[in-house]
């Protein structure tokens, strides 16, 4: 880890413990923000990882495995859970970039193959935001496969127009729709073109047998047995990727327009950090949560909520006209049964923080100490 300064031989030494020092503060204020809350919820392992102006520093706790002693470490692999989304959302972006198809469409333009309609008028735009109405979160037991999925959304309706409803299917059937617009789907497209293109070198869909020695087992809050994620249909759209923190803060300094980042995949994330509407408590991007910076965290608190996430919410359309370039905390959580996961990103400071952990452990719990982390840092 090098600061940008570091340029000359002769300055190394005192780039050295600059460097040094940053990695102890982190290490610092992430176990005064996070230790209480590893011991409240007994989470096994856990790292967070923290980008300021591209340079990055970890914090690390625990382990990866308890039955084999296995320290967690920046490369451990983690269970992303929903934060998988970041990427789909991307991936559909860099589609409608390289002019393979428009976030406008209406899913029945890329679902059906006769005249039908996918509840009414609903577009790529809306299941990239959940926009859509009163969607389920899961899939319906009965269905098992895409054909299944696309029968019965032709019979489904919303039950409240333009309501948001966070939901593994809107994102899922995303994903699937872009995947169709690159060679070999969606899996291939993500593991083959986004990935390399941030620079990823230890995310994965599918973990290959080489790498399985990094990832980590998940523990059940109720009974702590070990467990990893089930596949299940439009996993990897929606809950499927594994990743390491050092892997996400690449994924965040992209997202932060640090380094050497590619013009069409600036413009697709750039594209992916827009607001399209607002709720009670943030503007919606794909995926994406905006919240003004610096936050009010009890309104970010009740943003990331139980029952505001599983409850369909009413939408306010944002005033027509140019983006005004604000301060924001752009946020995702994502959890499987096994791994709880949180990334935040502040734009106008160049500050981005991953955590991950392998216990599923409250959202209010990861965003509370994961903005103390950056506010104490930036005080600092």
């Amino acid at each position: 880890m090098r600061r940008a300064s570091c340029l000359v031989s002769f300055a190394f030494a005192v780039c050295s413990q600059a460097t040094s020092a940053l990695a102890d503060d982190i290490s610092r204020i992430a176990e005064s923000s996070f230790g209480p809350i590893i011991r409240e919820y007994a989470i096994p392992g856990l790292v967070v990882g923290v980008t300021r102006n591209g340079e990055h520093s970890f914090y690390t706790f625990g382990l990866a495995s308890q039955a084999d002693g296995v320290e967690v470490t920046p490369d451990t692999l983690f269970e992303l859970g929903s934060l998988s989304k970041i990427f789909n959302v991307t991936l559909a972006a860099l589609a409608e970039e390289r002019g393979s198809l428009s976030l406008d469409d209406t899913v029945a333009q890329h679902l059906c193959t006769s005249p039908c309609s996918i509840a009414g008028d609903l577009t790529l735009m809306d299941l990239a935001t959940h926009r859509t109405g009163g969607m389920p979160l899961q899939i319906p037991d009965s269905v098992s496969s895409e054909d299944e999925l696309v029968d019965w959304l032709e019979n489904w309706r919303p039950s409240q127009p333009e309501a948001r409803s966070y939901s593994n299917i809107s994102i899922g059937l995303l994903g699937y729709i872009t995947g169709q617009a690159f060679e070999g789907g969606y899996k291939r497209a993500v593991q083959d073109v986004l990935f390399p293109t941030i620079g990823l070198t230890n995310t994965w869909i599918d973990v290959p047998r080489v790498k399985m020695s990094q990832y980590a087992f998940g523990y059940d809050r109720k009974t702590n047995a070990a467990i990893r994620v089930n596949p299940g249909l439009l996993d990897a759209e929606a809950y499927g990727v594994k990743s390491s923190a050092r892997d996400m803060l690449k994924v965040l300094d992209a997202e932060l327009g640090v380094g050497n980042i590619a013009d069409e995949l600036k413009n697709a994330i750039a594209r992916t950090q827009q607001p399209e509407y607002r709720t009670a408590y943030f503007e919606q991007a794909m995926i994406w949560e905006r919240y003004s910076w610096p936050v009010d965290l009890k309104t970010m608190l009740a943003g990331n909520g139980v029952d505001f996430i599983l409850s369909s919410q009413a939408t306010e359309n944002l005033k027509p006209g140019p983006i005004i370039e604000e301060k924001v905390i752009l946020s995702k959580t994502g959890s499987t049964n096994g791994f709880g996961g949180y990334i935040a990103v502040v734009p106008s400071e160049k500050v981005g923080v991953v955590v991950l952990a392998n216990r599923n452990y409250p959202n209010e719990a990861r965003v509370k100490a994961t903005v103390a982390v950056i506010e104490t840092m930036l005080a600092e």
